[in-house]
């Protein structure tokens, strides 16, 4: 590798591993809805209830007044600065600047979906970046213990499917990676598996014949983190309703200078992200708060 600064942070091109590697770790960055930031702080529209009349053959067309209402996207800086030896560099066979990209792309993964989904308490925009699905579906929460069952996961379907914003094509689940071993066992009335895994590429694993990803960040915890040690959750909802806003995309900055006293050259990674929930109606939250 040259030694040469880079003049300018260099944003991950569309495809590569590191993206890869977000994707694969980060269920909301997979199947989020996104929405492009121009600013730090970015308000998106939320549409109220429109109604729909009946009019009559010559009838006068009535008024109808809809509350608009927004939901506001805050832009937070998830980063870290990485040393590395200049002889790691020199007499390594792989590339370790992009092993240790991917390094910190998959706990970025983990901790992004754990301050979408997890994290106990109200933004702060440091320790807790965004308000989690978890905190704004609140009391709705369902609450159990002990291995999971059918009927506790039709039930937490059924709070999604009755919260309004149920569409069948939209809907997504997300658990932790934890319940993967226990959803194998389960089965429908008829003896038929719940859960299909990923029979071939490009088809996604199902759960009721929706899709669902697994994901190490979908557990409770009070501060957002890559490695939460809290309760377990499955949570089913409208993919439209994980608003995932982008400030700026996931971008490196490579100094020797940095390090020049000690031959160990400095990686910066970062990226600006904002979440917020759209209507926590949209959603079912499934907790297990004993094994």
């Amino acid at each position: 590798m040259a030694r040469v600064n880079a003049d300018s942070w260099v944003p991950e091109e569309y495809g590569s591993e590191v993206i890869q590697t977000v994707e694969q770790h980060s269920a909301v960055e997979a199947v989020g809805r996104k929405v492009n930031m121009t600013s730090d702080i970015q308000k998106t529209p939320r549409m109220g209830d429109v109604d729909v009349q009946v009019i009559a053959k010559g009838g006068v067309y009535p008024e109808d007044q809809p509350a608009l209402d927004n939901v506001q996207l805050d832009a937070v800086k998830f980063g870290d600065r990485i040393i590395i030896a200049e002889e790691d560099l020199a007499d390594a066979r792989v590339d370790v600047i992009t092993e240790y990209q991917k390094g910190w792309a998959t706990n970025y993964a983990r901790k992004f979906d754990n301050a979408c989904l997890g994290t106990t308490a109200v933004a702060n925009g440091t320790t807790v970046p965004f308000t989690s699905v978890y905190k704004e579906v609140g009391a709705q929460v369902i609450k159990t213990a002990g291995p999971l069952t059918y009927a506790q996961l039709s039930d937490v379907l059924a709070k999604a499917e009755n919260g309004r914003y149920f569409a069948d094509p939209d809907t997504i689940i997300i658990a932790h990676t934890s319940f993967k071993g226990q959803l194998r066992g389960l089965l429908d009335l008829n003896g038929r598996p719940l859960f299909i895994e990923q029979v071939a590429a490009g088809q996604p694993q199902t759960l009721f014949g929706y899709e669902i990803r697994f994901s190490d960040g979908a557990k409770t915890s009070a501060t957002s983190t890559w490695n939460p040690n809290g309760n377990p959750l499955l949570i089913v909802g409208n993919r439209k309703h994980l608003i995932v806003g982008v400030r700026s995309p996931i971008e490196s900055l490579i100094s020797f200078d940095a390090g020049f006293s000690t031959d160990e050259p400095h990686i910066k990674v970062r990226t600006r992200k904002a979440f917020a929930v759209g209507r926590k109606e949209a959603f079912g939250v499934l907790e297990v708060t004993a094994p």
